[in-house]
């Protein structure tokens, strides 16, 4: 998974940070990606739970390189 994540990195360019991909494996482990499933966009998602993705998204990145 960290190989796949680490190309949806590269992917991304740079118009966005995470790729939709990438946003949704981590939404799926920290269960955030019920609400996304639910209300069918991002926008309900709390800015503290998006601060953790970003953080997760960080971890991740660091165990890649």
């Amino acid at each position: 998974i960290f190989r796949k994540i680490k190309e949806d990195f590269k992917m991304s360019g740079n118009k966005n940070l995470m790729s939709e991909n990438l946003k949704t494996e981590i939404a799926k482990e920290l269960g955030v990606y019920d609400v996304v499933k639910r209300d069918g966009s991002w926008g309900n998602v709390s800015a503290k739970k998006c601060g953790s993705m970003v953080a997760k998204a960080i971890e991740i990145a660091n165990r890649s390189v």
